[in-house]
């Protein structure tokens, strides 16, 4: 967060310390250590001052956090752009100073917080005390707090926020991320993540606000407050019962033989899954025994992400051969994001990708609204929604179906904030995704969901047995029905940002300046769209139909042969995301010549617009 405002009372031992021969790292480290009551992370900044890690220290004190597509998202440590106590003081300071202003009921309608079970001993930092400090700074301003006593689904926060008509909530997680990080998620009035301005203008009031006012540092005041309320019973309850209205098979789910696995990845996930399958009328999925309880180190996983496939889910599934269990459900670690694997007639395991699983819940939410609406209802008034680097495979059932499909900016805040405005326009709006594998079954939560997803993957299985297919059997007869939808994702690691920079400024002056590729080997193409600069040659005006978001790169190439290709940074890691995905009509059924075709294009956009060996990049590791 960093270098404005005066050093204030300094203690006598910052007093004494060496100067940088730097004015402004100097101001840096006086302010830290003047501020900062943690004494971890104060020992680490006074022992890299003591050893002279002149570098190290510019690198921690000399740049601030901002917000990316998930909100505030760093490392755990000391220093002004990592999570630790002290910014996370200062953001919430920040939004108080914001939400005084935006809302002259503020102190009646009061603020939610929730956290996952994300720690770090070297830095005595942890989502709950995070958590703790943030409901402080709140309740020393007389703001009532509603502080959930235990870990919750990130879900519960948005859920809450608008459940209890508070102005605005802060989940303190990092969902799937590497155990060193830790997160502050921000969701305004509506239950959606917060876009711009309002990221913008909290940036601008924390820079107005570093020094920690009085109180903030008193972490037991949720202890000692009469303004903090505890949620939990209140909203879990009513997140269950909200969770029925998109439950269309209960009999069914009651009486059916089949056993499901889940697992939690050392979070949040596991009771609330356990409560989710019961308000669905399901026997509880078995749990994996080792991932069951939160654990900060998620110890049995290299990386605690289920997107990752098969590597991660090993012990999940040599549980559900053991039991007979053919389906796996597997929520993240904070649960906002699920993945599902199936086993085949042949015993291998099939991991849906993220856009295959979209094209199941988006048949399965379609067909269960067929079947239950009035007579009366109108199809044209039904929408769903993804991101524009997911899937068009909602579109082409829309298409079909005749209901409407819109495409956001990658990041479920988007999502989020394009629902509540057709909710509010009368619409209804029946599934959302990205094809990260976050997914948005209903309305109840404005915001991806892995435990209602969960549930929803159970009934829609179970459903599916009742008739003698299987998930994956359902999946190809909607890509026969609506069109073969092949598409791959993945990633490159680059931690130097001047090189990212580079090669996405190649891709905006390729033959000449200011001129975009026109191929890619040897493949045509047809349009580029660049969000970054608002460019897009499809339109007759040549400007982006979506919002110009300058903060990330993001260009997308149409291919003369069907294929719709992008390129992104990450809005949450140090990646170089493509996604590619071959569109093909129903009558091109051989799914083997578009994959063949499709990854020789992936070959070709790697090889010429990416060039890993040139720019250093590092490969996905398998």
């Amino acid at each position: 967060m960093g270098e404005c405002g005066a050093p204030g009372d300094v203690n006598s031992n910052v007093l004494v310390a060496r100067s940088t021969g730097d004015a402004q790292l100097d101001k840096a480290v006086w302010q830290w250590l003047s501020w900062d009551k943690n004494q971890k992370t104060k020992e680490q900044i006074e022992s890299l001052l003591q050893n002279g890690k002149h570098k190290e220290l510019r690198d921690r004190l000399c740049c601030r956090l901002t917000f990316g597509t998930a909100g505030l998202r760093s490392a755990m440590g000391a220093g002004f752009c990592y999570i630790n106590d002290l910014t996370v003081i200062q953001s919430t300071q920040g939004i108080y100073k914001y939400l005084e202003r935006c809302f002259s009921d503020f102190k009646q309608r009061g603020f939610v917080v929730g956290y996952d079970t994300r720690g770090q001993v070297t830095s005595n930092c942890s989502s709950k005390k995070l958590a703790k400090l943030t409901a402080a700074v709140l309740l020393a301003k007389d703001v009532p707090v509603y502080f959930f006593s235990t870990y919750v689904p990130t879900p519960f926060v948005p859920y809450a926020v608008q459940e209890l008509k508070a102005v605005a909530g802060v989940m303190i997680t990092a969902s799937h991320n590497r155990k060193e990080d830790n997160g502050y998620k921000v969701y305004w009035e509506n239950g959606a993540q917060i876009t711009s301005p309002h990221d913008k203008e909290i940036i601008k009031c924390i820079e107005e606000c570093v020094e920690p006012w009085n109180g903030s540092w008193n972490e037991n005041l949720v202890d000692t407050s009469p303004l903090r309320q505890d949620p939990l019973k209140k909203i879990c309850d009513r997140y269950m019962e909200d969770l029925k209205k998109i439950c269309y098979h209960r009999e069914l789910n009651m009486r059916t033989s089949l056993k499901f696995v889940h697992t939690s990845f050392h979070g949040v996930g596991h009771d609330y899954v356990q409560l989710a399958f019961k308000a669905f009328g399901f026997q509880p999925p078995i749990p994996v025994p080792e991932q069951k309880d939160p654990d900060p180190d998620f110890s049995t996983v290299k990386c605690p992400n289920p997107e990752e496939g098969e590597s991660v889910l090993e012990l999940s599934l040599r549980l559900a051969e053991k039991e007979n269990a053919r389906v796996v459900v597997a929520t993240d670690p904070d649960a906002d994001r699920l993945a599902v694997a199936e086993q085949q007639e042949n015993g291998c395991w099939k991991v849906f990708t993220g856009n295959e699983l979209a094209a199941l819940f988006g048949w399965w939410m379609f067909s269960c609204w067929k079947e239950n609406c009035s007579e009366d209802a109108d199809v044209k008034n039904v929408y769903m929604l993804a991101t524009t680097v997911s899937s068009k495979i909602l579109r082409a059932i829309a298409l079909k179906e005749g209901f409407h499909f819109e495409e956001t900016l990658p990041g479920f805040k988007w999502i989020g904030s394009r629902v509540k405005d057709l909710l509010d326009n009368g619409k209804e709006v029946l599934f959302a995704f990205e094809e990260s594998i976050g997914f948005m079954c209903g309305t109840s939560v404005l915001d991806k969901d892995g435990v209602s997803a969960a549930v929803v993957t159970a009934e829609m299985a179970t459903y599916l047995e009742s008739k003698n297919r299987t998930l994956a059997q359902q999946l190809i007869e909607i890509y026969e029905t609506y069109g073969y939808h092949i598409s791959r994702t993945s990633y490159f690691l680059c931690y130097d940002p001047p090189t990212i920079k580079r090669i996405f400024e190649k891709l905006r002056n390729f033959d000449a300046p200011q001129s975009y590729p026109k191929s890619c080997g040897i493949y045509s193409i047809l349009h580029v769209r660049d969000v970054t600069t608002g460019y897009d040659s499809s339109q007759p005006n040549k400007k982006s139909v979506l919002p110009v978001s300058k903060s990330s790169q993001m260009i997308t190439f149409t291919f003369q042969n069907g294929c719709v290709a992008t390129l992104r940074t990450s809005g949450t890691e140090p990646k170089i995301k493509y996604y590619a995905e071959m569109c093909a009509m129903p009558e091109q059924s051989d799914r083997s010549v578009l994959e063949e075709e499709l990854q020789k294009l992936i070959e070709a956009l790697i090889e010429n617009f990416l060039e890993p060996d040139k720019n250093g990049l590092i490969w996905r590791s398998a």
